[in-house]
C-alpha cells in the first residue's frame, strides 16, 4: 500500500462536518482506490459514519476534540491550539506523513495556519489561492482569488508561473496559455502594476507557457486562455460574480420551465440538453481551490459544498500529487 497517495483530511471543517466529509471520502473511494486518508477529528463521531464502508487499509483516524470554528478569525484559529483538526492535518504534511492536505474549514484560518507550518517555495514571496473554472473548451486555472489584496508585478509574474505549473500538473497533455485580467485588451490599459507585469511577461523567455497579454472579464469563459492571473481583490470579485451569475441562470431556467404546460412540454423535449447545461454550471464539479506557493500543496474545499463536491476536491488532490505540482513550480520559477 506504500504507493498510495496520502491525503491529510481535516474532518471537522465546513458545514455539516464530519458527516459530509466522511461521506465524501466514502463516495470517492468507490471509484478511486489510489488514495489513503489520514483523517483528523473526533474519532467517536467519525467511526459511527465511516463504519465498514471503506476498507481499513485505506484510512487512519487521528483523534482530537478540538477544531477551528467558522467564526474564528485567523488569529483566533492560530491561538486555539496545535491540537485542532486543521492544525494537525497541516502538520501531517509538514512532517512528510502525508502528501497533501485538504480542509473545508475557515479559509483565512487555513491560510494562516498553513503559512505558520509550511515554508514558501524559494523565490516566491506570497502564496496564491487558485481554482478551476469551466470555459467553452474545457477548464481554466484562475488566481489569485483572495489571498492577496495588494500585489506587486513580481507577485503577478510568480502567479503566472505557478498557475501554468498547476494547469500542466492537472492537464499534462495541454500547453498553458496565460493572460492578465484587465479592464481592456490594449497594451496601455490598466494600472501601473498590471502594465509592469505585462512588460515583464512579454520580455520573459519561457518555454513553460504562452503569454497572451490581457483578457477582459467578458472573455473569461471563451476558452482561448487557460490560466488567468489577477490580484486577489479583482479575482475574488470575478469569482463571486461568476458564481452569482451561474446561480441566477439555473434558478431562472428552473422557474421558466416549470411554470406552465408549455414550459413542461419544452422541458420534456429538451431534458437531455438541459441536464448537460445544468451539469456544466454545477459548482460541485469544480470544487477545490489550491493554495500554491507553499512547499506543500494545500487544498481548500468550499465550506458549503456537499459530499459530492468534497469527493471531487479529493480528485483534485490526487491529480496535483500525481502531476508533481511542487517540483514543476520549483523548476519553472
Amino acid at each position: 500500500m506504500s504507493d498510495l497517495i496520502n491525503i491529510a483530511v481535516d474532518a471537522m471543517g465546513g458545514d455539516g462536518s464530519p458527516k459530509k466529509i466522511i461521506d465524501g471520502l466514502i463516495h470517492n473511494h468507490k471509484s478511486n482506490q489510489e488514495n489513503f486518508f489520514r483523517i483528523f477529528g473526533n474519532k467517536k463521531e467519525i467511526v459511527k459514519i465511516i463504519s465498514d464502508r471503506i476498507d481499513k487499509n485505506f484510512y487512519e483516524i487521528i483523534h482530537t476534540d478540538n477544531k477551528v470554528k467558522s467564526t474564528d478569525s485567523p488569529l483566533e484559529a492560530a491561538k486555539r491550539g496545535k491540537d485542532t483538526s486543521m492544525w494537525l492535518a497541516i502538520e501531517s504534511v509538514k512532517n512528510k506523513q502525508s502528501d497533501i492536505v485538504i480542509s473545508a474549514g475557515n479559509t483565512g484560518a487555513l491560510l494562516v495556519i498553513a503559512k505558520l507550518n509550511l515554508k514558501m517555495i524559494e523565490n516566491i514571496d506570497k502564496p496564491a489561492l487558485s481554482a478551476l473554472w469551466p470555459n467553452k473548451k474545457g477548464m481554466s486555472v484562475v488566481l489569485d482569488l483572495g489571498a492577496n489584496i495588494d500585489c506587486s508585478a513580481k507577485n503577478l509574474v510568480d502567479f503566472s508561473i505557478m498557475g501554468a505549473s498547476l494547469y500542466k500538473s492537472l492537464y499534462p497533455t495541454e500547453n498553458p496559455n496565460v493572460a492578465l485580467l484587465n479592464i481592456g485588451s490594449e497594451e496601455l490599459k490598466g494600472n501601473e502594476i498590471i502594465k509592469e507585469t505585462f512588460q515583464k511577461l512579454n520580455e520573459k523567455t519561457n518555454n513553460d507557457f504562452i503569454f497572451s497579454g490581457y483578457i477582459e472579464g467578458d472573455e473569461l469563459m471563451n476558452g482561448d486562455v487557460n490560466v488567468i492571473v489577477s490580484d486577489g481583490f479583482t479575482g475574488n470579485v470575478a469569482l463571486k460574480t461568476a458564481e452569482g451569475t451561474a446561480n441566477f441562470i439555473t434558478s431562472e431556467l428552473k422557474k421558466a420551465l416549470s411554470g406552465s404546460i408549455l414550459g413542461k412540454l419544452s422541458s420534456l423535449l429538451n431534458i437531455s440538453n438541459l441536464k448537460k447545461f445544468k451539469k456544466r454550471l454545477d459548482p460541485r464539479l469544480y470544487n477545490g481551490a489550491i493554495f500554491i506557493g507553499l512547499d506543500t500543496p494545500v487544498v481548500k474545499s468550499h465550506g458549503g459544498t456537499d459530499f459530492f463536491g468534497f469527493s471531487n476536491s479529493l480528485d483534485v488532490c490526487n491529480r496535483i500529487v500525481k502531476g508533481n505540482l511542487i517540483d514543476k513550480i520549483k523548476h519553472n520559477i
